[in-house]
């Protein structure tokens, strides 16, 4: 880098649900600002971590994983992850070893029609041979030959030193884009519903975790405490139920386990009150995901 040059630009991570997104930027971000669970559709919105040095801002954007919508929300959520491919300086495509490159059919005819240069980050594979990864990278090549081809391991920190530096020299000259003591473009109230979520997605099975949305109603800091009012939105009363559980078990599990993620995660004390409402068909309907911040 030259002196007096300055590197920023959007770094836009998309891919399949639950092949490792979360955890890349995350640990390339330095903090955990997506939440991670083993279940699918883990994330919801575009999420970005800003990372700053002297002469570079790299905003990462987390980005829900690609999937046929069911469903309002999921239709949200794919239309958040579709925005991606238009608004990159550099395009993250993240596959993992188990999946076939046929499978991602549609998002490989998206990037052979895009001109953002693509790095291809195969995770994971610490779960594969040399033999099967050899392969992999034939076939990839074959399919995007233009995108540069990274294998890495999110969960074991193989390789992501080496994604930093190819990113770095990818950026494009630019003033910073945001604030450079900035490291998300998110609200405090924002993670604090996050962390509620992946609680339930940690601790409910099946439909459960799905049909769940979190309204932060209070957010009040004070000098040794934070005061946090939320709502956990269910869609039917017997999800209510559910969530609430046999004499409140279930919700002080959820709530304890939140208030302790908060806690590390704002380096204060966190008084936290957890109630539980429902909004039937809340996923199916417009007003509803305007007012839970989807578009």
């Amino acid at each position: 880098m030259t002196k007096n040059t300055h590197k920023a630009g959007f770094v836009n991570i998309i891919g399949k649900p639950n092949v490792g997104k979360s955890t890349i930027m995350n640990s390339m971000v330095g903090e955990k600002l997506s939440i991670i669970t083993s279940k699918a559709q883990t994330t919801r919105h575009r999420i970005h971590g800003i990372v700053n040095g002297d002469d570079y801002q790299i905003i990462y954007s987390d980005t829900p994983g690609i999937l046929e919508p069911k469903y309002k929300l999921q239709e949200s959520m794919l239309k958040t992850a579709k925005s991606a491919f238009s608004d990159a300086d550099i395009i993250l495509f993240v596959t993992e070893v188990d999946h076939e490159p046929e499978s991602e059919k549609d998002i490989i005819e998206k990037l052979q029609k895009s001109n953002i240069p693509v790095i291809l980050v195969l995770n994971k594979v610490d779960l594969c041979d040399q033999e099967k990864l050899d392969l992999l990278h034939d076939q990839w090549a074959e399919l995007l030959p233009e995108a540069l081809f990274l294998p890495v391991s999110a969960i074991k920190n193989f390789n992501l030193e080496n994604l930093f530096r190819i990113i770095l020299e990818k950026l494009p000259d630019n003033p910073p884009f945001f604030d450079k003591d900035t490291m998300t473009d998110k609200s405090e109230r924002f993670f604090t519903g996050e962390i509620i979520r992946e609680k339930i997605l940690l601790n409910y099975k099946q439909e459960i975790p799905y049909s769940v949305e979190i309204e932060v109603e209070e957010f009040h800091e004070e000098s040794k405490i934070i005061r946090i009012r939320a709502v956990i939105f269910v869609e039917r009363e017997t999800q209510k139920g559910i969530i609430i559980g046999n004499q409140g078990k279930m919700i002080k599990k959820t709530g304890t386990s939140a208030r302790i993620e908060m806690e590390k995660f704002f380096d204060k004390k966190v008084f936290l009150e957890l109630f539980v409402k429902v909004k039937k068909d809340w996923r199916n309907n417009d007003r509803m995901l305007k007012s839970f911040g989807y578009r």
